[in-house]
């Protein structure tokens, strides 16, 4: 299974649509991860035409993106491997502790917020924060996330700058 993750779109301000860049790792994704801060559920809308989309509320989502469907934590299987998602992993001190324990039972951990790219395994479990494609802040480029999960194992997962 190829997962696309992506978090910190801020649309409208910073996704105004789809950038053309994105279109060419949309159309080999067999799943979409937002780990939240969408901003407008159109992004979440836009992104279904290429495949299942599983999203996260983040600090700016209003009730508009909870209607559509994100929750605040989500928990679910993909391809045999227990993936947790949440926007806010809170500060990077104790962070792999603190996402061990709260979510024991993932294999994988995507959470975004800090629109800083990390990919680390700790204690068995991998933290994943792909960036923002749109909004890169204190980081040299937007950047998004390229997983690959193949019989409950993560076999792939890179960060991939994209502007």
């Amino acid at each position: 299974m190829k997962v696309l993750a992506l978090s910190d779109t801020h649309a409208p301000r910073r996704w105004k649509a789809c950038p053309p860049v994105l279109e060419k790792y949309l159309a080999d994704a067999d799943v979409i991860l937002h780990a939240g801060d969408v901003c407008t559920p159109d992004v979440l809308q836009e992104l279904s035409r290429w495949a299942p989309v599983h999203a996260v509320l983040g600090n700016n989502d209003g009730a508009d993106v909870a209607a559509w469907g994100a929750p605040e934590i989500l928990k679910i299987e993909l391809a045999g491997l227990s993936v947790a998602m949440i926007h806010d992993s809170g500060p990077s001190a104790g962070r792999a502790v603190r996402l061990r324990r709260r979510f024991p039972e993932a294999g994988l951990v995507v959470f975004g917020h800090s629109h800083i790219p990390l990919s680390e395994t700790h204690d068995g479990q991998r933290i994943f924060n792909p960036g923002s494609p749109t909004d890169p802040r204190r980081q040299p480029r937007g950047t998004i996330g390229l997983l690959e999960i193949r019989a409950g194992r993560l076999v792939e997962c890179r960060i991939v700058p994209v502007t």
